[in-house]
């Protein structure tokens, strides 16, 4: 009888942290190409428009960590919390849903404070503590 050792990527369903880097490499690898894709300003008094994150697009949020991105405002780490919030799959198909076409108005603060609540409860603080982030930056404007 053969018996593997190797370690396995998967356990019972669950996604390791080794996976869970791949995932996140793979969507830094997609907002660094959209970043560079992306030449939309915006506008205002002191060239930022005021930002509502209780009624936006995800379209409007993936531009806006954009600009903060391509600003220097932000860092890739820290941008990690908005790509999650601008990711949405259809129930119907399983597919993606494309952001360009989805005109739901989202209240992004409620959302990062259901994540804090998931992650806490859960046991993950560092998810908690990086929307707790995410969630300060959105309120502070």
């Amino acid at each position: 009888m053969k018996v593997d050792t190797a370690a396995s990527y998967m356990v019972s369903g669950a996604r390791t942290t080794a996976a869970m880097r791949a995932e996140t490499q793979a969507f830094g690898a997609m907002v660094s190409a959209r970043v560079q894709d992306t030449q939309e300003t915006t506008s205002g008094s002191d060239g930022q428009e005021a930002l509502d994150f209780t009624r936006m697009t995800r379209q409007e949020l993936f531009d806006w960590m954009n600009e903060q991105l391509r600003s220097g405002k932000m860092s890739f780490d820290e941008s990690a919390p908005f790509l999650g919030m601008t990711l949405k799959i259809s129930a119907e198909t399983g597919e993606p849903v494309d952001m360009a076409t989805d005109n739901s108005r989202i209240d992004f603060t409620e959302k990062a404070r259901q994540g804090i609540e998931f992650y806490q409860l859960h046991f993950d603080q560092a998810s908690a503590d990086a929307l707790q982030a995410a969630l300060e930056k959105m309120l502070d404007g």
